[in-house]
C-alpha cells in the first residue's frame, strides 16, 4: 500500500466503523490528524538530537499525525499514555528514556534475575528486593533510544526505535506482564518498521469492510 492510498483507505475504514470489528476502533474512530509541516518535524529532530526513521517521518510529513492506527492508534510526536489519558512528554522522565542514546537491544530481552521469591518469609526483605528489581526493570535506560508510538492498555506499548542499530524498526514492551521487551517481526521474519506494521493493520481492517 503506497502512503497515498492511506488516507483513502482509513475514510473508507471510518465510513464503515459500525460494521467492521478493530480493536481500539472506538476511541480513535479512525480519525487521523492532520500531516505535520517540516518545519515542526525538523524542531523535534532538533530539540532532541535525533533524526526521525525515514518511512516514520513521510508518514507524517505526506499522511498524517496522531489517531486512526493499530491498538488505541497512534500518538502524536512528543505525547504518549500516561494512565487513562495521553499527555504530553519531556524524556527522560521516568517513563522514557534519552532519545538520542542508542536503543540497548538487539534481541529479545527480559531480565527477571532479581525478581524476589513469593515464598519469602520475610515480608520487610520481600519489599526491599522488590523495589530493587523494579527500579531495574522499568528504568527508563532499557528504552533509551525509543518513542513510545501507541499502546495496548495496562502499560503495554509499542515503541519506534530511533538511534542506534535499531533505527527505524518497532518493539514492544510487554514489561507490565514480565514479558519484556522484544521486536516486532514482518512476515519473512526481519525487522518490522512503522509503515509496514500500520499498513497491515490497515489491510486487515479493510478487509472486514462488507
Amino acid at each position: 500500500m503506497k502512503l497515498s492510498e492511506i488516507r483513502p483507505a482509513i475514510d473508507r475504514c471510518r465510513a464503515a466503523r459500525d460494521k467492521i470489528d478493530v480493536f481500539g476502533a472506538k476511541g480513535h474512530e479512525f480519525i487521523l490528524g492532520p500531516p505535520y509541516p517540516e518545519e515542526e518535524l525538523l524542531a523535534f529532530e532538533q530539540k532532541h538530537r535525533i533524526t526521525l526513521p525515514s518511512d516514520y517521518r513521510e508518514f507524517l510529513l505526506r499522511v498524517g499525525s496522531g489517531g486512526a492506527g493499530p491498538n488505541y492508534g497512534i500518538f502524536r510526536l512528543g505525547e504518549m499514555d500516561h494512565g487513562h489519558g495521553v499527555s504530553a512528554w519531556n524524556p527522560p522522565d521516568g517513563i522514557l528514556g534519552r532519545l538520542s542514546d542508542p536503543f540497548p537491544h538487539v534481541a529479545p530481552w527480559n531480565d527477571l534475575s532479581l525478581q524476589p521469591d513469593d515464598d519469602l518469609d520475610d515480608e520487610d526483605e520481600y519489599e526491599r528486593q522488590l523495589v530493587a528489581f523494579e527500579s531495574l526493570y522499568w528504568s527508563s535506560d532499557e528504552v533509551n533510544g525509543a518513542i513510545a508510538i501507541s499502546h495496548i492498555g495496562c502499560a503495554l506499548r509499542i515503541w519506534l526505535v530511533v538511534s542506534g542499530s535499531e533505527a527505524g524498526h518497532l518493539w514492544r514492551d510487554d514489561r507490565a506482564d514480565f514479558q519484556g521487551l522484544y521486536p516486532l517481526s514482518a512476515a519473512d521474519g526481519g525487522r518490522l518498521s512503522y509503515v509496514s506494521w500500520y499498513t497491515e493493520w490497515l489491510r486487515e481492517a479493510i478487509q472486514q469492510i462488507p
